[in-house]
């Protein structure tokens, strides 16, 4: 069983900037929304007869949050660099405005969702599922993992076998986390944990 958490609200995230490798710090909101997921995940657990660790990406937004996961939930904790956020290589900390300026034409055919994967020197899309599948498969029990927004969809997506573009596609909250069982995945979020399904 695997618990996948999303670092809280950056600054970056509020100016629409892709983070990918690069960092900013949580904003009070993602302070708030990093207590909250703590204590909801404290409440999913607290009947576990289980043992969880801890696997966290060293960066700087995901360590921040994990440490306010570990003042409820005291959990051994180490860091994995394959849980980091896929990196758009050069264009990590601009956002799709100012890589459209840089660089006309580069992003042209692209969407909403398949942008990150136009970078020249950045992360493919095959590299970064593979990055996922092998974390996964490595898991050796109930894990809790803290990671990114676009990564937790490769995440999800491989661990339940979908296609790239229904991959792409999947939501990223921040107010919540994903279980990760059987070859599903379902959204815990509030007091009423919810399927959260691609269709």
């Amino acid at each position: 069983m695997i618990y996948l958490l999303r670092h809280g609200e950056t600054i970056w995230n509020t100016l629409g900037r892709f983070q990918g490798r690069k960092d900013s710090p949580l904003t009070e909101r993602g302070i708030e929304q990093a207590d909250r997921v703590a204590k909801l995940l404290q409440t999913e657990i607290s009947n576990s007869e289980q043992s969880f660790q801890m696997s966290v990406s060293p960066l700087g937004r995901t360590r921040q949050t994990a440490a306010r996961v570990k003042r409820v939930l005291p959990v051994a904790t180490q860091e994995d660099a394959r849980l980091m956020e896929v990196s758009v290589g050069y264009w990590d900390g601009m956002t799709k405005f100012e890589i459209d300026n840089e660089f006309p034409g580069m992003l042209d055919g692209s969407d909403a969702f398949d942008w990150y994967f136009k970078s020249p020197d950045g992360e493919s899309f095959d590299a970064a599922c593979s990055r996922a599948n092998d974390w996964i498969a490595d898991i050796r029990g109930p894990t809790i993992a803290i990671s990114h927004g676009l990564f937790g969809r490769l995440v999800r997506g491989v661990y339940s076998g979908v296609s790239k573009r229904e991959m792409l596609e999947l939501p990223v909250p921040q107010e919540g986390f994903y279980c990760l069982c059987n070859g599903e995945f379902n959204l815990i979020s509030g007091s009423v944990p919810s399927v959260d399904r691609l269709f």
